[in-house]
């Protein structure tokens, strides 16, 4: 089962978690939302979101997902990020996990487990 990861602050996931389906800025913006493989994600952490605290990963089974998803190179970088074209349904999320920048500010992927709780 393929799993692809989306940052995201605590608050925002507990305020979806209340929603029923998340829906991150970039899907209106955008028209999608920002996923990342787990050999993706800590260049992307540190790049964006670098010391930032509060933050958690979402770990979605993408066969579990409700929207599509592409595999797409939006920024001429040479990798293919996965992006969720609609609403994220919660029951994709099979695990959350805390986030926390390392002392310099980057990040580093926390262990995964299968079955997790969202």
């Amino acid at each position: 089962m393929a799993i692809i990861l989306h940052i995201t602050q605590q608050e925002t996931w507990d305020a979806a978690r209340k929603a029923g389906s998340y829906q991150a800025d970039t899907l209106a913006l955008e028209g999608f939302i920002h996923c990342s493989t787990p050999e993706q994600v800590v260049e992307v952490a540190t790049s964006r979101f670098r010391g930032q605290e509060g933050l958690v990963l979402l770990c979605i089974e993408e066969a579990h997902l409700q929207a599509e998803v592409r595999y797409e190179d939006c920024y001429d970088t040479g990798q293919k990020f996965p992006h969720i074209y609609g609403p994220l349904n919660l029951e994709a999320v099979k695990q959350v996990l805390a986030f926390p920048p390392q002392g310099d500010g980057t990040f580093v992927l926390p262990p995964m487990t299968a079955g997790g709780q969202a």
